[in-house]
This record gives structure tokens, sequence and C-alpha cells, in this order.
């Protein structure tokens, strides 16, 4: 756990949630111990979407696609674009856009991010990274080329319930890898020239990159 549990709980009994629809996702969700954004970091999301009103929002993990509608919801200017590689949690991401209403604001794109995201063109407004923790720097070159100049990068679960900050050989074996590669793209997310970035102590971590305009 990253910030205190009482604290936590305080401040989620402060947030004014999400749809009935998501709700009921988002129970389902943990139910079948699928992995979603958690309360504070949805709350985050709603806030900067709400913020920054993108055109173009680009997420890497579908997963159910709570997280996705989430952003529907809170940008319902914006067409989203959205990818998933797992095929058993697919058709369940296609089939609640379908519920939700949502099938032509979300575009899922099928297939491992690392060779969508290279097929893609053009920029996004605000960019939303939630897969695979220890692909994120392999993800870096492609996401930041996307990025629209003054957009908006959303890192999730940058400090692994507070493991990031210890030292390998207290981490278990099996985590050493995603371990590394985490301290390494929070370095580069931190040292680029073309970013400013912050990192938050939200949910399990938020980093947040803006791209600097082109001198």
């Amino acid at each position: 756990m990253v910030v205190d549990e009482r604290m936590i709980a305080f401040i989620n009994s402060l947030d004014k949630g999400n749809s009935a629809f998501l709700y009921e996702l988002e129970k389902t969700a943990h139910e079948t111990a699928v992995p979603i954004v958690r309360t504070q970091t949805q709350a985050l999301l709603r806030f900067l979407l709400k913020l920054t009103k993108p055109g173009r929002i680009l997420e890497v993990g579908t997963a159910i696609g709570f997280s996705a509608l989430l952003m529907s919801d809170a940008a319902p200017q914006a067409a989203i674009t959205t990818i998933e590689k797992y095929e058993k949690r697919i058709p369940l991401a296609k089939e609640n856009f379908r519920r939700a209403g949502r099938e032509e604001q979300i575009t899922l794109l099928e297939g491992d991010a690392a060779d969508m995201l290279k097929e893609l063109t053009g920029s996004y407004d605000f960019i939303f990274m939630d897969a695979a923790k220890g692909q994120y720097s392999h993800f870096f070159p492609d996401v930041f080329r996307l990025l629209a100049q003054g957009g908006l990068l959303v890192s999730d679960n940058v400090l692994q319930d507070g493991d990031v900050i210890e030292s390998r050989y207290a981490v278990t074996r099996r985590n050493r890898t995603i371990h590394a590669r985490m301290r390494e793209y929070l370095y580069t997310l931190t040292h680029h020239e073309g970013l400013e970035t912050t990192i938050l102590p939200v949910g399990d971590g938020v980093a947040l990159s803006t791209k600097n305009e082109e001198k």
C-alpha cells in the first residue's frame, strides 16, 4: 500500500462515483478478479479529462473496457481508441461497449500493443497507459510519437504497491524484471527532454507527463 489505508478510505468516501452501469461493471470485475483502475485513479482520470477536454484518446490495455467507458463518460466529445491482446477479454469488452451504447465512440484494436502502436498515425491529446507494467518502456517510443504537443500521458500502476522503492533483492525473484523495467520507465519519463512529468501516490501510483511544445 502506497498511502495509509485509513486516508485512502476517507478520500474514497468523498468520491461521487460513476454511473450505475459502471458501478455494476466494477462489481463484476472485482468478483471475477479482473484488474481495473482503483477508485482514487478513477477520480483522477475524471478530473483530468474534464480539465483537458481531449478530442482523441488512446488507451493501452482495455481489459473488459471499464476505464475506456469511464473515460467516455467523462469526455463524451472524445473519440477513444483502445488496445487489447488478451483474447478472452476482448469479447467481454466489446459486449460492454455495446451494452453501454458506446460502440460508435470507442474503437477496440485487437492485438499486441507493440504492433498496434506502430500502425497508428496522427496524434492523441490524452493517452492512458494501463497494460503490462513490464512493457511500458517498450511501448514508450511510439506512445511519445503519438502524443500531441501539450498532450497528457497518464501511466498507471507505476509504484507497484510500493515495491518500486525497494532494492531488487527485497523484491520476489519473479518480480525483479518488472521492478527494474518500471524504474527504467520512470527515469525515462522524468528525464526526457520532451516531457514534463510528476508522479503521484494515487491508487497504485500514477505518472502524469505532458509533452513539451517544440521550440
